[in-house]
């Protein structure tokens, strides 16, 4: 087996699988339908562009469809960033605004029309050897490599602000998906860059040997990435939950006051007023407490309870509620008559709801495990 014929072999089962997830994420019954949709044509748009690996030489006989096929290149990277705004915030929403991501698929299609679509054959052959010559061709070129690289920048920026706002804002939150959106983006923007090598290989030393191997490590790397995405969905099963888009990060609210917070008498009132609720009303049993629920309990504006933890107790919300679960923990750890109950039991008890997040919240806490704790309790 040649690997020619081994870069076709997996390009066929990348093609193939990616299908057969967007097909599934089309039809399967879920909340997160938009999220689905735009992962789904994502990944459609994947598989049209794979179907080069597939191919001998120029299919002469579907020259507008394939002319069709180079355009989604101009859509697909604006397709995974909505993607990846839809997976970091619950509220996401389509708006009429973000039909101008379609504004670069339509002019290169605008500039098919005039050379291929509505001409005859010789015509169009003719148009597609002297294309890479054309000055407008070089800019679409560039065009398309400037999008990539601000819409992954983007999808960067947005999943790093959606994990800082989880930190600040919610208790127990998924950052395993966060880390694994992270994760997809990171290998697809490596994928990305083969292709970049490919395209350097072939303007210094022409379509050769070389190349051959970057085109089949460059299927590899198609179905690679497909296969990790599959994995990742099976390890994630909450991984379409997010953030509400209307938080931001707390610099952001008060960033006048970031530079310097100065901890005056009024701030140690209400610093110690939070701490004697925390204490005496155990909020932080409730495992989807968030910041807003507390702002009402406590009757502050959550702004104002934002800034009272992030910045003038310097901890994120997260840190802030675990701390007060770690101790309900280790109290019933201590507690002798509480010995039958299992570590899941207890975890589930003091407000967590993963017990990998158990594990490294209390290890961070009290520099040990929860079972070796109980065993030697200090």
């Amino acid at each position: 087996m040649d690997n020619f014929t081994f870069k076709e072999i997996a390009a066929f089962i990348g093609i193939f699988l990616v299908l057969v997830l967007a097909l599934f994420l089309l039809t399967v019954k879920t909340k997160n339908k938009l999220s689905n949709c735009l992962l789904a044509f994502f990944l459609f748009t994947n598989a049209l562009d794979a179907i080069k690996f597939l191919q001998h030489g120029f299919p002469v006989n579907f020259i507008n469809l394939e002319a069709l096929r180079w355009s989604t290149n101009y859509v697909v990277s604006a397709l995974f960033y909505l993607y990846v705004l839809s997976v970091c915030y619950t509220n996401f929403r389509l708006k009429l605004q973000y039909l101008t991501h379609l504004i670069p698929f339509l002019a290169f299609n605008a500039f098919m029309m005039w050379g291929i679509y509505f001409s005859d054959r010789p015509a169009k052959i003719k148009f597609i050897n002297g294309m890479n010559d054309m000055p407008l061709m070089q800019f679409f070129l560039f065009l398309f490599e400037v999008l990539f690289q601000v819409y992954f920048i983007a999808s960067f920026l947005a999943i790093r602000k959606a994990k800082k706002v989880y930190l600040e804002n919610y208790t127990n939150p998924n950052i395993s998906a966060l880390n694994a959106l992270y994760k997809i983006t990171f290998l697809y923007y490596v994928l990305h860059f083969i292709v970049l090598v490919r395209w350097l290989v072939t303007y210094i030393f022409g379509i050769g040997e070389i190349r051959a191997w970057i085109v089949t490590l460059d299927g590899l790397a198609f179905l690679f990435c497909t296969c990790w995405y599959l994995f990742v969905a099976l390890n994630n099963p909450e991984f379409f939950r997010g953030v509400n888009s209307d938080l931001k990060p707390i610099e952001e609210i008060v960033s006048e006051e970031k530079t310097s917070p100065k901890i005056d008498e009024e701030k140690n009132t209400q610093i110690d007023s939070l701490k004697e609720f925390m204490i005496k009303n155990e909020p932080y049993l409730d495992s989807s407490l968030t910041i807003q629920n507390l702002a009402e309990q406590v009757e502050m504006p959550v702004k104002d309870l934002s800034a009272l933890i992030n910045l003038y107790m310097d901890k994120h919300f997260f840190d802030f509620v675990n701390e007060y679960r770690i101790e309900k923990a280790m109290q019933i750890l201590k507690d002798s008559s509480q010995k039958e109950l299992t570590v899941l039991e207890i975890l589930y008890q003091v407000g967590f709801n993963s017990k990998s997040s158990f594990n490294t919240s209390f290890k961070k806490y009290t520099g040990t495990t929860p079972t070796d704790f109980r065993k030697n309790p200090k």
